[in-house]
């Protein structure tokens, strides 16, 4: 089923029942409910080229209270409710699509509890992977999963991400303990408890991470948290070829070799950060690289993955560990999505996110990148392919929106049908949204029918950000 068909399953709100929710949320929430035009379009835009559709309007909930009651009023005028955290989604997840009210839970950024014996933490929604880390700077302790954006570890845990140290600290499924969550009627519930395994009842935890918002609106957080390593160093290495680069990684991982990043970025990517950031990498296919462990284990691993790249065509092997040369390499990397849209300045970015099996990842880099040639437009590359998932960054300008959109539209279409044929996903880390729905019934089966029964079960009315991940069709 198409989008446009799934829409069509939801019946948006009249005005006149939108009006009654509005008024009594005013007289909780006061001058927290927001109803201009410019903070609902915020709410409303993510870092997608989706269009964005505003909600009618915006709560600012402070506490889990705030968010029952906001929940609780949306099921009685059965009015849809989209979460915000930061607003750095990729696909589309924030968009009104059928009206109703925009819950920011940004406002709730309290690290509750740190437990360090036990290395976990336990945190508001709103609070962000920096200020997690900014809090922790002085217990030895870190938060590793790494997006990219300073996202809210709310929304971190609802689009189930990941980033660049995802290929040796895993990805936020393999990293949150326990959640609170808000569900559609408004109850209150804790999925799990801090230990760290357990074998009862049903795993909630994992069900909600990853849920979009579709199924309740995450208030805490319990995370895992990891000792900051003795040491660290960071790599740059450049290759002609594409598939050189990309079988460098392969082969590294079939060895076993224990980094903790693995980033590719073409010659594009890398041409595109040299202008914005003044940098003067080499302008060829390159790999940034870091090891994380002891003086001596970080030094052997840069020198066996230089003599590993060597074998495949790299060149220019160079490694630190200043922490000042290593923070500025991975500044250049997060800002790789800016970099992309200085080379049309005002565009939007349609970005893929396929993931495969390491041993189809070349065939579908290196197809993508021809795609990318055929069609005749700058589409930089760039991804974590230490775990098999990269990004083709399109460019959409709104002058030529209509094009960029069919030709962009088709390449993705090409690329994600390419990788669930490789036993991929559509989707790695952004998350399903609104862009990746008429796929799921491809890469899932009849699995997707018992989707469509826990959304149906959690979501009984339709009201939890509708339109995204999945529709309970009747």
């Amino acid at each position: 089923m198409m989008l446009e068909e799934l829409q069509k399953t939801i019946d948006r709100p009249s005005q006149s029942t939108v009006n009654l929710l509005i008024n009594e949320l005013k007289k909780s929430f006061g001058n927290r409910l927001l109803t201009s035009l410019a903070a609902r379009e915020f709410h409303a835009r993510d870092f997608s080229s989706y269009e964005a559709i505003p909600p009618d309007a915006v709560v600012m909930a402070k506490t889990t209270a705030d968010v029952v009651s906001v929940v609780q009023a949306c099921s009685k005028y059965k009015v849809p409710v989209i979460p915000f955290g930061t607003g750095t989604s990729a696909e589309g997840h924030l968009a009104a699509l059928y009206g109703g009210i925009s819950l920011d839970v940004s406002e709730m950024k309290n690290i509750l509890e740190v437990n360090s014996e036990d290395m976990d933490v336990t945190v508001e929604p709103g609070v962000t992977r920096k200020q997690l880390n900014e809090h922790l700077r002085d217990t030895g302790l870190f938060f590793p999963i790494d997006p990219g954006a300073d996202a809210s570890l709310g929304g971190m845990a609802s689009t189930r991400a990941s980033g660049t140290n995802a290929v040796r600290y895993g990805t936020m499924k393999d990293n949150v303990l326990s959640l609170e969550v808000v569900l559609s009627d408004g109850r209150v519930i804790r999925t799990s408890r801090r230990a760290r395994k357990s074998s009862s009842g049903y795993d909630l935890t994992r069900l909600f991470v990853g849920s979009e918002g579709t199924l309740g609106v995450i208030t805490k957080v319990t995370l895992k948290l990891f000792g900051i390593p003795e040491a660290t160093s960071a790599a740059v290495v450049s290759f002609e070829s594409l598939g050189g680069a990309v079988d460098s990684v392969i082969e590294a991982i079939q060895w076993g070799m224990p980094m903790a990043r693995i980033e590719l970025l073409d010659d594009v990517q890398m041409s595109a950060i040299n202008n914005y950031a003044g940098l003067n990498y080499a302008i060829k296919n390159t790999l940034f690289l870091e090891f994380h462990g002891t003086e001596s284990g970080v030094k052997s691993q840069a020198e066996l993955m230089s003599e590993l790249c060597k074998e495949h065509g790299g060149e220019n092997f160079s490694w630190t560990s200043n922490s000042e040369e290593r923070d500025k390499l991975w500044a250049a990397r997060h800002d790789a999505a800016y970099s992309c849209i200085a080379l049309r300045p005002g565009c939007s970015v349609m970005p893929t996110d396929v993931c495969v099996p390491i041993s189809r990842l070349s065939e579908c880099i290196l197809t993508a990148k021809q795609d990318i040639e055929d069609a005749g437009i700058i589409a930089p590359i760039v991804g974590h392919v230490g775990d098999g998932n990269f990004h083709v960054q399109m460019l959409i300008h709104p002058d030529t929106r209509e094009e960029d959109l069919r030709v962009c539209g088709e390449i993705n279409k090409k690329i994600i049908e390419r990788a669930i044929s490789m036993d991929g996903t559509c989707t790695g880390e952004h998350g399903v949204g609104q862009g990746k729905i008429k796929y799921l019934s491809q890469e899932h089966g009849e699995a997707l029918s018992a989707m469509r029964m826990i959304k149906k079960t959690f979501d009984p009315i339709g009201i939890m950000n509708p339109g995204k991940m999945i529709i309970a069709a009747d």
